[in-house]
């Protein structure tokens, strides 16, 4: 049997007996959460349109909390503020979940939007 020395309790002790303040944090860097947002913004515009850009984000953290800034590409005609608040709730949604932090702010740039290509060239009419 190993035995463990007097210097292991010095240096942090058991780890069950340490009170979870004490123990130290993990911090998650703001491009990491940027990615995180990205994706999230990825798997909530869905299938993007022919020619558009996959969305990008930038984030700011602070004190545990994420603000983010989302640049999108949408299909028109659709509910754009439908889609820009599922894009909102899927980034509060899978930051909180992946990196632990509250999202108090989340502003989704909707950079372009791309004419669907079941429509006609003229004025948006099929003939």
């Amino acid at each position: 049997m190993t035995e463990v020395g007097a210097g292991a309790v010095e240096l942090g002790g058991d780890p069950r007996t340490v009170p979870p303040g004490e123990r130290g944090e993990t911090t998650v860097a703001d491009r990491v959460v940027a990615k995180i947002a990205s994706q999230a913004a990825r798997e909530a515009v869905g299938v993007l349109p022919r020619d558009a850009e996959p969305p990008h984000a930038s984030v700011v953290v602070r004190h545990g909390s994420a603000r983010v800034r989302v640049h999108v590409e949408l299909d028109y005609p659709g509910d754009i503020g439908g889609r820009c608040a599922h894009v909102r709730r899927r980034i509060v949604e899978r930051v909180r979940d992946l990196a632990g932090m509250s999202v108090p702010e989340v502003v989704v740039q909707v950079e372009r939007l791309h004419l669907g290509d079941h429509l006609g060239t003229a004025g948006g009419r099929t003939p």
